[in-house]
């Protein structure tokens, strides 16, 4: 699994021109999901998307989750994060779990975020998305079992 996680002062997901998701100031998640990839990780990585330090406290030291600022999450589904570009030049993506195998685990990895207090946002899986950021910080994370 791959996430590339940024602090948002808001964010949106368009298809077709029609609104899919927005949020205000939280997370966005863009999430690749593996050819080795588990619901057990999945499980794991939700957890720590919701429990990552990465906001200000009163001091203004990163102390505090999306959770505890009331925060919300958009997760956006991206194999391109899979993209091997070491030789040639056009990526290859044969380490991206194939779309039927991580369009459930990435709805599991979203059903794991939504038994949270934290309201969820979501594009729509294999649509070609408008993904609109505003990158609050910026604070960005590559987080994964198998970033390198």
């Amino acid at each position: 699994m791959r996430i590339v996680l940024q602090r948002v002062s808001k964010a949106r997901v368009t298809v077709d021109k029609n609104e899919e998701g927005a949020i205000g100031p939280g997370l966005v998640l863009l999430i690749g999901v593996g050819q080795g990839d588990n619901e057990a990780e999945m499980d794991l990585w939700a957890q720590k998307c919701l429990n990552l330090r990465i906001f200000a406290d009163e001091t203004g030291k990163m102390n505090r989750s999306v959770q505890d600022v009331g925060g919300e999450i958009l997760a956006v589904s991206q194999f391109t994060l899979y993209g091997d570009c070491r030789k040639g030049r056009r990526p290859g993506f044969s380490g991206a779990a194939p779309p039927e195998r991580a369009k459930a685990l990435y709805d599991h990895f979203v059903a794991r975020l939504r038994e949270s207090n934290v309201p969820i946002a979501t594009g729509v899986f294999q649509a070609h998305m408008h993904v609109d950021i505003h990158n609050d910080g910026p604070v960005t994370l590559l987080l994964g079992s198998d970033f390198v």
